[in-house]
Formats: structure tokens, C-alpha cells, sequence
């Protein structure tokens, strides 16, 4: 191994000793807790050391924000496996929401909170394109069979996104509370949601 390569593979080391430690401080002790002094003090660095890979707090969560979703996809990878579209895209709705729900900070991480989006301010949002275009894909599908409603790949994937980001959160932010879920349990409630939603936009 050259000189040059070494030093790169230095480099993504030093960069995966980063993500790990912001991860792991990320989800144990939330956002605001999370920062470049307190990264430094649990990798044993100064914190000059970690602005030589990226310049702010923000740069930082953008990758860590890189592997919550690296983790979506795994889990998407292996709850999504129906061959008829409709069926996936009804696969594709109830993964998305119980992952957003058993994952709230991560969640947060990749969809509410706004820090990590300024580092790409009006650039293509790398991070969440293959997830989109997951998405985008399985309603063209749908679309071309004529099984749903919509003649639009993209305002079909938009309406169904809201719907999922907002029973997550919702419930990440603990607004589903008995007075509207009733005799049943939150489970059942939000499970009805996403079947009952799924099945209005679908062809008569």
C-alpha cells in the first residue's frame, strides 16, 4: 500500500471513529448534548483534530444522518419483499412508520430536526435519495398498473410520505393519546391508519 492510500484509509478511519462516537452520544444523549467538544473528550481528541474533517456541528450530523438511514434501508431490505407493487407498497408504508416510531432519534435525526440539512443548504439531499427513490419507484409501479389512484409518480410518493411522517410524528412527539385511539391499542390504531390509507387511493 502506497503513502497516498494509506493516508486515506487513515483519514476514513479517523471519520468512522467520529460517526460512532456522534451516534452513540447522539441517540444516548440527544441533540443538544451532542457536539464537537463532547464528541472530542469521548474519542480521547482535541476538539481541533475533529474540525480538521469537518467544519461544524452540522457537516457532522449531515454523516451521521448518512448511516440512520444506511439502517432504514437494511430494514427495508428485509421487511419489503412482496413482487406485486400494491402489496410492497403497503409493506413499504407500515416499515417506514414502525421504523420511524422504534427509532426516534435517528428519526428526528433524518427528518425534523433541520441542523443537518444546512450543510447542504440547495444541494441534492444525498442522504434520503435511495429511500425516495424507493418509494418514487414502487408508485410508478402501482401507477402503470393502474392499481392506485394517483397519475403522478412523485405527487403520489409526496402524499404518501406525509402520511407516514405524520403518524410518526405524532407519535414520536406523543400526541396519540387515548381520546383518540379508543377501546384499541396504539398499535392497532396506527396500523388501521396506514392499511385504511393505503386502500383510499387505491383504483376502484
Amino acid at each position: 500500500m502506497g503513502i497516498i492510500e494509506r493516508k486515506e484509509r487513515e483519514k476514513q478511519e479517523m471519520r468512522d471513529k467520529i460517526i460512532d462516537a456522534a451516534i452513540a452520544m447522539f441517540l444516548q444523549e440527544g441533540y443538544e448534548k451532542t457536539s464537537i467538544r463532547n464528541i472530542a473528550e469521548k474519542i480521547e481528541y482535541s476538539p481541533a483534530t475533529i474540525y480538521l474533517y469537518y467544519k461544524d456541528k452540522d457537516e457532522l450530523l449531515y454523516d451521521v444522518q448518512k448511516q440512520a438511514f444506511e439502517q432504514m434501508s437494511a430494514v427495508f431490505q428485509k421487511k419489503i419483499t412482496a413482487t406485486d407493487p400494491f402489496e410492497r407498497l403497503e409493506q413499504l408504508c407500515h416499515t417506514y412508520v414502525w421504523f420511524g416510531i422504534n427509532n426516534p432519534e435517528l428519526y428526528d435525526l433524518m427528518f425534523i430536526i433541520k441542523a443537518p440539512m444546512n450543510s447542504i443548504e440547495d444541494q441534492e439531499w444525498h442522504n434520503g435519495k435511495d429511500a425516495l427513490d424507493t418509494l418514487i419507484n414502487c408508485v410508478a409501479e402501482c401507477i402503470e398498473h393502474k392499481y392506485i389512484q394517483f397519475k403522478d409518480a412523485r405527487v403520489a410518493a409526496l402524499s404518501i410520505w406525509a402520511m407516514g411522517h405524520g403518524l410518526i410524528s405524532l407519535d414520536i412527539r406523543c400526541r396519540i393519546k387515548e381520546d383518540i385511539i379508543g377501546d384499541v391499542t396504539k398499535e392497532e390504531m396506527i396500523n388501521t391508519c396506514i392499511t385504511q390509507y393505503v386502500q383510499t387511493i387505491k383504483s376502484k
